[in-house]
């Protein structure tokens, strides 16, 4: 919607979306001396990070699941803890689980596991360590703007600079492997270090996770780097924060509004308004309007340009860079509300709270990929289940539980609609589990299983993409979310991004908010 008039407004700063990022970057605003009013569409606040009761008595965290790579600054600067943020488990081991029970796990450095040789134990050791210094590369690079490279400033230029040195003091030797191993995918990565089978699928688990990727896939090993970025943050494992992801959101809400940030639930953005190239201002769903000098979106790229703006409002140019961001996952959600414990064959009690992978070997996930890629579902996917109530008894009754999955692969449509295919593809996901933990259909209370729609119409991720544009060496760094969007600011005067589009990418991580947050004052001290 075009204003007219500008109006008065009480306000310097408009942010659309209450995700993380949008309640990281309204809080560096307002500790600023901004003036910002927050709006998000939800009823809580969090984005993906939310706790929601899908059943009477069981809550889950519906979206996001684990935290691994929450940035310590952010953590620090908003004083989380402060605000309520509470861990029920740090430091949690992945375990790749297996139908005889002869299980095998990771947590930091070590590998662990019957079946496990010395040799691949040793190998991944040296492979954690190594990796581990690429990634602390790349975390030094996720922790400000993306530099231009046509028409940079001087900022951009210490920026590059910077990173050139980083790569220069990795040593000849490392530096050539990073530049080799970056090109190629997890699955060549993988056997080429390792022969344990599990251990190559579990590892090559952690790039896949959240986006439409299989093992053979170009960029797999980037996206596996980015995760390892938390073990540059200090995490050596997932976390599991208390009373669900929800107490996350609520603690940065808290934070936010400490710091003097006006929050507004239920609030519906149905448009950001612009006269002349610049923002004015936003309407809600209602019909209230509200102005400001500076508009920012928490919402992802595409929906903020092509819904929020408005095609009509774009260059041409701008309009055809928007429309070819990569944003559709290939993942799904189930959550269970069971009666009692799951038995999981040859996993104790101790082992039951951390995290659980279903996924043998790279075939397997490969095979569950293929499916995805003609809109069907796999018929044996990939699994990353937490049964969360074990560390965090307030999700479900005493002595019930709860267990959530992300499940790679599911497509964003099906034929006939996802209506059609829900209960059977429910049950499918419960027959997968059902060979590890024999029993456990017996158990289940009540299901719900959220498709890449329900997460689009949910949680307002274009596509269901959980980091909103696909984490690719051509939508990284300076190219992300495109060409001349770079660096927060917009073709837009006065719009700017914050979401997980922009850099340095998903995984709540809080830096997107920050940065945006730093580039947003930084122009207008210029």
């Amino acid at each position: 919607m075009c204003l007219g008039a500008t109006p008065m407004t009480d306000y310097d700063v408009l942010l659309v979306g209450g995700g993380h990022n949008g309640l990281v970057c309204a809080s560096y605003l307002a500790k600023a001396g901004r003036k910002v009013l927050l709006l998000e569409a939800n009823e809580s606040p969090g984005g993906c990070a939310i706790t929601r009761e899908f059943a009477p008595g069981f809550s889950v965290s519906a979206c996001a699941q684990w935290v691994r790579q929450l940035s310590p600054q952010v953590l620090a600067d908003l004083d989380l803890q402060k605000h309520g943020l509470q861990w029920a488990a740090r430091d949690l081991a992945s375990v790749a689980l297996s139908k005889d029970g002869e299980h095998l796990s990771v947590q930091g450095e070590q590998a662990q596991g019957s079946g496990l040789a010395v040799k691949d134990r040793e190998t991944y050791r040296a492979f954690h360590r190594k990796t581990q210094k690429y990634s602390r590369l790349l975390a030094s690079v996720l922790a400000a703007r993306p530099p231009r490279l046509v028409e940079s400033s001087v900022k951009d230029r210490l920026a590059l600079l910077k990173l050139g040195l980083g790569l220069k003091m990795l040593g000849k030797e490392d530096m050539s492997e990073l530049m080799r191993i970056i090109l190629i995918n997890m699955y060549d990565l993988m056997s080429e270090n390792f022969e344990n089978r599990q251990l190559q699928a579990l590892l090559s688990m952690d790039a896949l996770v959240g986006t439409r990727m299989g093992p053979r896939s170009p960029n797999s090993v980037f996206s596996y780097l980015y995760q390892r970025v938390g073990d540059v943050f200090g995490y050596s494992g997932p976390a599991q924060v208390k009373g669900g992801m929800g107490q996350l959101g609520s603690a940065l809400a808290a934070s936010a509004r400490a710091a003097g940030v006006e929050i507004r639930l239920a609030a519906t953005v149905s448009s950001i308004d612009t006269r002349a190239g610049q923002a004015r201002g936003v309407t809600l769903a209602s019909g209230e309007q509200f102005t400001a000098p500076l508009v920012v979106s928490g919402v992802d790229p595409v929906t903020t340009f092509e819904r929020l703006v408005g095609f009509r409002h774009l260059e041409t140019g701008v309009v055809r860079r928007v429309s070819q961001i990569r944003v559709q996952s290939g993942t799904a959600k189930l959550h269970l509300a069971l009666d009692g414990p799951p038995s999981f064959t040859g996993l104790d009690a101790a082992q039951l709270g951390q995290r659980l992978v279903i996924a043998p070997d790279m075939k397997y996930i490969e095979r569950a990929f293929n499916a995805v890629k003609y809109n069907e579902y796999s018929e044996a996917p990939a699994l990353d289940i937490s049964v969360a109530s074990v560390n965090d008894d307030f999700l479900a009754p005493t002595g019930k539980h709860v267990l959530s999955a992300i499940v790679q692969y599911a497509p964003y449509q099906v034929a006939g609609g996802w209506d059609a295919h829900r209960e059977r593809f429910t049950a499918q996901l419960l027959d997968c589990i059902a060979h590890y933990a024999p029993g456990i259909r017996d158990q289940v209370v009540a299901s719900e299983l959220l498709t890449p729609q329900d997460l689009e119409r949910e949680f307002h991720m274009k596509g269901g993409g959980w980091h909103h544009a696909e984490l690719a060496l051509d939508q990284v760094l300076m190219m992300r979310p495109f060409p001349g969007a770079t660096q927060y600011a917009t073709p837009i005067d006065g719009l700017y991004l914050c979401s997980a589009g922009t850099h340095p990418g998903g995984g709540l991580m809080g830096l997107a908010g920050k940065n945006a947050a730093q580039e947003i004052l930084r122009g207008a001290q210029s």
